[in-house]
């Protein structure tokens, strides 16, 4: 997959591409014959100039900046710390502290972070389809937004021979457990969420997406344990062939310290990888550890979080950080890259919603619709230049 080495912001003979206007006919075309020509230059406040172009097709003019992903950014310097301190387990008041701003400086930063990471990670995804051969372990990854009252889990799809992070989908679902009579009372008094298919309607999704990267001609291999949901949403693709399913239960274990039964070693291996995944999400980002106050508010900024750490897991973190160098990441196992990337590489170059295909529930999320139905506003990614 090609990626610019250097950002944009340091490309002296930069030429644009396309033209960043979605409404131009020239937006959505890639061709090296893109008409434009050169409309002088601005200053910033560092005193760099930066370049200029008008387009000839649709007449309106644009810079530099607008293909970079500090675009409209006051502070473009914070973005990488940003990025390294959701991964790093800091939260957002912590980040604001350390770097010296307010805390809603961070949360714009997070919430640009995390709709790049989703454009970044469909992007991947559309180099991978009718490649993927290997088997895939699936489950959920269970925590909540803004109370223990609205749980949420989030169908995490990961390849067993590399690791990489194929999907994340958000499925929303009511409180389980023991409860008490006043926190029945108050469950009935707050408003209730859109569902979404909850559990089944999550694995149809992410099976959807998955039946696309396959190799053509070939099932998938699918590992899940035994929920009840995956069963629903699994009968019809395993009846037609397109998928080979193996449920592994979890089965009780001894005591702290006794060895495995041979059944729970056979599941501990079908679902190493996401098991691996689970335990670092809730190792690095601070609001998914067991015992934290720093819990998401909102599922919209929940999941862009996860897709930065997605994308961080998939791209930047090797497989082993014992064996360094020898190392690969997931998407040098599958070929998608050469070599590990960079915070700085990653934010290279900004990528245009209307060119890529996110399908759901990533247009949702990109556009933060995917509201949390206590608050009485929710704010949504509705700026006109910003896509």
């Amino acid at each position: 997959m090609y990626w610019p080495l250097t950002p944009i912001e340091y490309r002296g003979n930069f030429q644009p591409p396309f033209c960043p206007w979605p409404a131009c006919s020239e937006h959505r075309r890639t061709a090296p014959n893109f008409r434009f020509r050169r409309h002088g230059f601005f200053s910033t406040s560092r005193r760099r100039l930066i370049p200029r172009f008008y387009c000839l097709t649709c007449g309106r003019t644009f810079s530099r900046q607008t293909f970079s992903t500090s675009y409209y950014s006051k502070r473009p310097g914070l973005l990488r710390h940003v990025a390294a301190g959701i991964v790093a387990g800091s939260a957002l008041r912590q980040m604001a502290r350390s770097l010296e701003c307010a805390i809603s400086t961070v949360a714009g930063i997070s919430a640009r972070l995390g709709r790049h990471a989703l454009l970044l990670h469909a992007r991947c995804l559309a180099h991978l389809r009718g490649q993927v051969q290997e088997a895939v372990s699936f489950d959920h990854f269970e925590t909540f937004e803004f109370t223990q009252d609205y749980p949420f889990g989030v169908g995490t799809a990961v390849g067993l021979r590399s690791w990489f992070v194929y999907c994340l989908d958000p499925a929303p679902h009511g409180r389980s457990g023991r409860r008490s009579a006043s926190q029945e009372r108050r469950l009935r008094e707050r408003p209730q969420r859109a569902s979404r298919g909850r559990h089944e309607g999550s694995t149809r999704r992410t099976l959807k997406t998955l039946l696309e990267l396959r190799k053509p001609g070939r099932p998938l291999r699918l590992y899940t344990d035994n929920h009840p949901a995956y069963r629903c949403a699994l009968v019809s693709p395993v009846q037609s062939g397109e998928v080979e399913w193996s449920a592994h239960a979890n089965p009780p274990r001894g005591p702290r310290g006794s060895p495995r039964p041979p059944e729970a070693r056979v599941r501990d291996s079908a679902l190493f990888p996401v098991d691996l995944l689970h335990k670092i999400l809730r190792h690095s980002l601070a609001h998914h550890r067991r015992e934290t106050i720093a819990f998401s508010r909102r599922i919209n900024a929940a999941m862009e979080r996860l897709f930065v750490t997605a994308v961080w897991r998939n791209l930047i973190k090797k497989r082993s950080e014992r064996r360094g160098r020898a190392s690969p990441t997931p998407a040098m196992v599958l070929g998608l890259t050469r070599e590990p990337w960079s915070w700085r590489r990653v934010l290279s170059q900004r990528l245009f919603y209307h060119r890529e295909s996110l399908g759901e529930p990533g247009e949702t999320l990109y556009k933060r619709e995917w509201t949390t139905p206590l608050f009485a506003h929710n704010r949504r990614h509705a700026l006109k230049h910003a896509f």
